[in-house]
């Protein structure tokens, strides 16, 4: 049995103790020393994507492997891993090209595990699903092999949880989907979990200047601690005229947020031949307005954004010695740590743009 947090359609979240089947050929079990409180999971909360049966929430986690199932190749009792929400197949034509990120065979987002079940059942034995294949908000999982990343074991959980989505997603955006260039000017808005990555992706690869754009003053100093160079309240100042006036536009310009209003006003930021890249997920079935005319003529270009474009097996260890090393200060990221069952008060902060991110523990690890 095992604690977790779901989210039932028509009941909203809730704490309950479920059932944990042991892991499957090619599964592993991992018990749970970490989880990061995300927008992904807001999302599906909120109603934005659609969650049509019971749900484990979560999937930015880290953890140590407990048990591993029958075809195991690389995992090994006692690992310290990463959980990888976005599970590759490893056999389509995009995984065998090396964009794991793109990939079409895997059940992430179907909300099952490669097999098309769930290692879930709850006290009356129905099945319950893992959010993004993971269903982290849970002192234990059982997922597939090609979820989990090993790490250093001198890694912090909180760390590696936060490598699960957030900081390889922003780090990635900037260093793989966009590929900025060393000088090169960049424009954030929004300074979540997310745009605090993207901002420290930026002064690594050593991006200048670095504008933060947030409508909160105590994001908007966790930038300027992260590398941010120009503070914007997007409330209270016309950010394209100001950007416009100061630099003609920026050569990039990330979104991070996932708001219809904001990914409009990305080619507004951006100079002649510049780069827009969309971070954020929008609820499903919008749609934003861009004058195409505008892209032609001064050559702009936009940029999707999925994971970071990263293949996690080769990003997340990267990211974790550079934070090992003190390039990466992802400790700055953490606002709050908060034990597993206060999960749904997180979820309210995080959609109110309270504070910074908020870890979750389960209670056996609050207990060491």
């Amino acid at each position: 049995m095992t604690l977790a947090i779901t989210l039932r359609p028509g009941s909203g979240v809730q704490t309950e103790t479920i059932a944990l089947a042991a892991p499957g050929p090619g599964q592993v079990e991992v018990e749970i020393r970490a989880s990061g409180v995300c927008h992904s999971d807001l999302h599906v909360v909120n109603g934005d994507w659609p969650a049509e049966r019971p749900l484990v929430l979560g999937h930015e986690a880290a953890g140590i492997v407990t048990a591993i199932g029958a075809g195991v190749l690389d995992a090994r009792l006692g690992d310290h891993v990463v959980l990888s929400w976005f599970a590759p197949c490893g056999r389509c034509t995009n995984c065998a090209a090396g964009k794991g990120w793109l990939c079409t065979g895997t059940t992430a987002l179907d909300n099952t595990l490669p097999d098309g079940t769930t290692a879930y059942t709850d006290a009356r034995g129905a099945d319950v699903w893992p959010y993004l294949g993971l269903g982290a908000f849970s002192e234990r999982v059982v997922i597939p092999e090609s979820a989990v990343v090993v790490v250093p074991p001198e890694l912090p959980f909180e760390i590696g949880a936060l490598l699960g989505c957030s900081v390889t997603t922003g780090v990635g955006a900037v260093v793989n989907t966009a590929s900025v260039p060393m000088g090169a000017s960049a424009a954030v808005i929004g300074c979540g979990g997310v745009g605090l990555s993207i901002i420290m992706g930026l002064k690594l690869i050593g991006a200048n200047p670095i504008i933060a754009i947030d409508v909160s003053d105590e994001k908007l100093e966790a930038a300027r601690a992260l590398g941010a160079t120009t503070l914007l309240r997007g409330d209270l100042v016309d950010t394209t005229a100001e950007i416009q006036s100061s630099l003609g536009g920026v050569d990039f310009a990330f979104e991070a947020i996932g708001r219809v209003a904001t990914i409009e006003s990305l080619p507004g930021l951006l100079a002649r031949g510049g780069t827009a890249v969309l971070v954020g997920m929008t609820p499903i079935g919008l749609r934003a307005s861009i004058d195409p005319f505008d892209l032609a003529d001064q050559g702009k270009n936009i940029l999707g954004c999925n994971y970071g474009s990263s293949v996690a097996r080769v990003d997340i260890p990267r990211l974790a010695k550079l934070y090992l090393a003190g390039r990466l200060p992802l400790d700055q990221l953490i606002g709050r740590i908060r034990p597993l069952a206060e999960a749904s008060e997180a979820l309210t902060e995080l959609g109110q743009g309270v504070g910074l991110r908020t870890i979750l523990v389960p209670p056996k690890r609050s207990q060491r």
